[in-house]
């Protein structure tokens, strides 16, 4: 119990700094969530860089160029303030890396989830590990994430074809804070990646590109 304190409160400390340095010489880093249970957490490598990229340059941000490859039970996720997961099968958390994560979530951090197709049958139960009490819920096209700085009135945007699904968001929510949004239906990472990769074209990778930024800020800010 004492160590879960100690890293809420270090986490905390960590994001009130992360605010105050917003806008200097400082650099934050935005982290792939590496996991295990055989899914390819590795996919889709050109697409934070790029998203990075969009938000230094849209919104002048200060993100380091390359994103840091982190583990879920490592001390490391408390230096990041926002982790990226995606990946197409299997995830597996361990009873350390649910605490772990769940630490960090409850200390200020926040994780985007991008199903990158067949990822929710596995991604529901491994975040019931993390939160037993708490539910997904979807969230409104009203809510602030689509509001700032690019205006999404429909919500998350499609950007590659399944199952002929509608674009979802969901949301984790603890003690009144989001702390996950996961984006199922959409593929927002295979809209981020460089375009030779899916051959997308301008509008919907600009569209997949602003709505990282809009997460991306909301998770910085909120």
């Amino acid at each position: 119990m004492k160590k879960i304190v100690l890293l809420t409160l270090l986490m905390s400390l960590f994001m009130g700094e992360l605010l105050a340095q917003k806008g200097s010489s400082g650099t934050i880093s935005i982290g792939l969530l590496k996991y295990n249970g055989g899914g390819d957490w590795y996919s889709n490598p050109t697409s934070l860089p790029n998203l990075i990229e969009y938000c230094n340059d849209k919104l002048q941000m200060d993100i380091a160029e390359d994103p840091v490859t982190v583990e879920v039970g490592s001390p490391e996720i408390f230096n990041i303030p926002l982790l990226h997961m995606t990946g197409h099968g299997n995830v597996v958390f361990s009873d350390d890396e649910a605490e772990n994560l769940r630490t960090y979530l409850e200390g200020g951090g926040f994780l985007h989830i991008d199903d990158n197709y067949g990822m929710d049958p596995f991604v529901r139960p491994s975040m019931k590990k993390v939160f037993p009490e708490l539910e997904f819920v979807e969230i409104p096209f009203s809510h602030q994430i689509y509001k700032e700085p690019y205006v999404f009135t429909n919500g998350v945007p499609k950007i590659h074809e399944h199952d002929s699904k509608v674009p979802q968001a969901f949301g984790l929510f603890f003690e009144g804070r989001m702390v996950c949004f996961y984006t199922f239906e959409v593929d927002l990472g295979d809209g981020w990646e460089d375009p030779a990769v899916h051959n997308d074209p301008p509008e919907v990778r600009t569209k997949a590109l602003q709505m990282g930024a809009n997460l991306v800020q909301f998770a910085f800010t909120q």
